[in-house]
């Protein structure tokens, strides 16, 4: 098995993306931890992972918290192979409508909070791990109305470079998962109800060369390939999981006629 005897953690861990890629680690052989702000969402995580994950509870701007989440997870298994920055928000901020305090919190989570996660599992890396920082192809899209999240996506783009140049040292890579449009739960939470994504989906896939967004397997098979040593020497690098959004546009069905 490509993870077997590895161990990883994945923040974010109890829905989404999260969830799947540390179904994909176990299924390959790893012990995960995982972390989040809901026990609930934990529990029922851990219950349907299995008995090679555990859990611990922490909101990821809480930096003590976080710190110690990591902390416990890497004493429970002894050290660290994986680390998947994964936790983080979206959040329409509009010129003309967004508080101060709303901007701030979606560059805190989605920026601060990735560094010091990856800052406090460093410590407990050994020579040969590999950690992934999760994009967005907000990063370079210009979306109207998302000034904030494409603004800490393209923030994580820079850090996941000047992370692998300084961890490379240690023997630790650091990459960047670059979703677009994928099947998770997170669509619900944009104020338009459970069926939000059906309803934007067939005006989304309009723009996308490969004609359908991403199932969240799909994103979860590329963080595992960067996780195992079938990507030892790849390093600093960005791996866009999109259809072909961003890097062949003119392919999209909108503009096939």
């Amino acid at each position: 098995m490509r993870l077997d005897g590895k161990t990883a953690l994945i923040t974010g861990g109890n829905s989404g993306i999260g969830l799947a890629t540390a179904r994909a680690f176990i299924a390959q052989g790893a012990k995960v931890a995982i972390t989040g702000r809901d026990q609930a969402t934990l529990d029922a995580a851990v219950t349907n992972l299995g008995p090679n994950a555990v859990a611990f509870r922490a909101d990821i701007i809480d930096a003590a918290a976080n710190e110690a989440a990591i902390r416990s997870a890497a004493e429970t298994f002894g050290h660290l192979d994986i680390v998947v920055a994964n936790a983080g928000i979206a959040g329409n901020t509009p010129v003309g409508g967004t508080t101060a305090e709303h901007f701030e919190r979606i560059m805190t989570i989605n920026v601060t909070g990735v560094f010091l996660t990856v800052q406090a599992a460093a410590p407990y890396l050994h020579k040969g791990a590999s950690v992934i920082l999760i994009g967005s192809v907000h990063a370079v899209l210009g979306m109207p109305g998302y000034s904030a999240y494409a603004a800490s996506k393209a923030a994580v783009r820079g850090m996941g470079r000047v992370l692998a140049a300084e961890l490379s040292p240690a023997g630790v890579r650091v990459n960047v998962v670059v979703p677009g449009a994928t099947r998770t739960p997170i669509w619900s939470r944009f104020g338009r109800g459970p069926d939000a994504l059906a309803t934007m989906e067939p005006r989304m896939v309009r723009a996308v060369p490969s004609g359908r967004i991403s199932e969240v397997e799909e994103i979860a098979n590329t963080i595992l390939f960067l996780a195992s040593d079938d990507a030892t020497n790849i390093n600093a690098a960005e791996i866009v999981v999109d259809g072909g959004l961003i890097g062949a546009p003119a392919g999209a069905p909108i503009y096939r006629g």
